[in-house]
């Protein structure tokens, strides 16, 4: 009979003691060599098949039931850090400056690994798992660069999981969507180009940073005037750039940013009417427009019977008070999504806020919450027990 990991428990001191490790010593997209050796190194101890390189950095691990054959399934965690400057003082904080845990993959490693050790001891079950440790989460599409590199050819799974802690939420509570969980995440690069001059004779020249503040305000009524309004989508100007002193008009002026969506057609919408937007408003000013509009990340959709069973196992768990059934979807961006568009699953939410714990992810205070590695190590436990019992 499996044997869960109790609170403050030797087995949740041990998981604490891996994930401060990990938090003292972060690293960034495809640099996660020191985390994969690490878990490398503990998978095979536990007699697991260990196949390195997916993905740069990628893991897999593969454990087979004793119960005979059965279906596959991928449980997935991700393993790098942000660039970021921890502010915390607490004992295990990043030992890397620029580099820091913000997002509680440190975490997400844990508790995977921590499941990996009670399943590795206790396989009852038909068929197998596959324990995928992700690179490159944060904005370099590790997700897609494992599957570019063969995942689910030499992997070959019916259905693929993944959690991510949320502060929003307080620990002992998860949130589960039938449907989209998190918006596609695309990028642009505007460059407006007019002619430069006096700063005190503007109609020698064609002003570029007049023409930028045009473009972003306009970029806004694409938004509120194009999109269904039960529809949701976000343009977010994130960065401006022109100018060098107080008297002279520049000749280039550069605008960056984020834009949102969940569903194809509203991406679609957004990145057409932008360029539209952005050329007809630099013609209009006498200036020339460039838009570089870059797809990022797909929206992150649930298969619905995926959701479902990942809702019946939180909701039989007695380390779980409640689970919040299709909460409202982030507008963050998750490359998971390249995973749930090649094969079905789920990907959900575990509380992870306290009064301790309460600041937002990407926070240079932000700290994972150590109460929660149990939860999340038995709720990837029990979905093996579930499914691979069907």
């Amino acid at each position: 009979m499996t044997e869960y990991i109790k609170p403050y428990s030797e087995e949740h001191h041990q998981l604490v003691t891996w994930r401060r490790d990990l938090h003292a010593h972060p690293e960034t997209a495809y640099e996660e060599f020191r985390t994969s050796d690490i878990i490398a190194e503990k998978l095979t101890a536990l007699g697991l098949d260990v196949y390195r390189g997916l993905g740069k950095t990628g893991i897999v691990a593969t454990l087979h039931g004793r119960l005979g054959d059965g279906k596959t399934i991928g449980l997935r965690a991700d393993m790098d850090a942000l660039n970021l400057d921890e502010q915390n003082t607490f004992a295990h904080c990043s030992k890397h400056q620029g580099k820091m845990h913000a997002c509680g993959h440190d975490g997400h490693t844990t508790m995977l690994l921590g499941a990996a050790v009670v399943l590795a001891e206790n396989p009852d079950f038909k068929g197998t798992v596959h324990f995928i440790f992700q690179p490159a989460e944060e904005n370099e599409a590790g997700a897609r660069s494992m599957i570019e590199d063969g995942l689910f050819e030499k992997f070959p799974m019916s259905e693929v999981y993944g959690l991510h802690n949320w502060p929003g939420l307080p620990a002992g509570q998860a949130g589960v969507h039938e449907g989209a969980v998190m918006a596609a995440f695309d990028t642009f690069d505007i460059t407006i180009k007019g002619i430069g001059g006096h700063g005190a004779m503007p109609d020698k020249t064609a002003d570029p940073i007049y023409t930028a503040t045009q473009v972003v305000s306009a970029l806004q009524g694409i938004i509120s005037r194009n999109l269904d309004p039960q529809k949701s989508g976000v343009i977010s100007v994130t960065q401006i750039n022109g100018g060098y002193t107080y008297n002279v008009i520049p000749e280039e002026v550069t605008l960056k940013g984020t834009t949102r969506s969940f569903s194809p057609d509203v991406r679609d919408l957004i990145e057409s009417r932008m360029k539209d937007v952005v050329t007809g408003i630099a013609a209009a000013q006498g200036c020339q427009a460039e838009i570089l509009y870059s797809r990022r990340y797909p929206a992150t959709i649930n298969t619905v019977e995926a959701a479902k069973k990942c809702y019946a196992v939180l909701e039989k768990m007695p380390e779980i008070e409640q689970v919040h059934l299709n909460p409202p979807a982030s507008m963050g961006g998750e490359d998971f999504a390249f995973m749930l568009e090649k094969c079905p699953g789920a990907y959900i939410w575990l509380g992870n806020g306290s009064q301790v714990h309460s600041h937002d992810l990407h926070s240079a205070n932000y700290d994972f919450n150590d109460d929660v590695l149990p939860i999340g190590a038995n709720f990837w436990i029990r979905m093996v027990e579930q499914l691979l019992s069907e």
